[in-house]
């Protein structure tokens, strides 16, 4: 019986094709976040997740974002007012006024999680780190 090399790597390569699709390698699931600080999300009454290991998407956790006039750069864009339009506060940084905005600015998009909102994970291989996708039902 002669031994066929290529025949075997082919083999062990489909075995192991085949344990990982029996493994489930990924698998969608959801949580509720239970809290914020440390972040913990609970995916059923026995498992809750640490925030170590948990990796958020920007759809669920504060981040900046540099933006740029595109379109009338250069331009006044005409007054800003606080509250009322008579500068409210008192100080007259906060008064109406003019000035060209043009360039790049950084902004913050508060988009972190908040206690009882429900997220969209992906578990990863292993079931050791679960990606937050997403909230699916947030509370206000």
């Amino acid at each position: 019986m002669s031994l066929d090399i290529n025949g075997l790597v082919k083999a062990v390569k489909q075995a192991a094709v085949e344990a990982v699709r029996a493994e489930a390698p990924m698998m969608m699931c959801h949580g509720t976040v239970t809290s914020v600080a440390p972040l913990k999300i609970m995916v059923d009454q026995k498992k809750t997740l640490e925030e170590l290991q948990l990796i958020l998407t920007d759809n669920v956790r504060d981040f900046n974002v540099e933006l740029s006039t595109i379109e009338g750069a250069g331009k006044s864009l005409g007054p800003h007012y606080t509250e009322d339009e008579g500068g409210g506060s008192g100080y007259a940084e906060f008064a109406a006024h003019r000035h060209k905005y043009q360039g790049r600015k950084k902004w913050r998009v508060h988009n972190a999680l908040k206690v009882g909102e429900r997220v969209i994970l992906l578990r990863c291989d292993g079931g050791q780190k679960y990606i937050v996708l997403d909230r699916w039902e947030a509370r206000e």
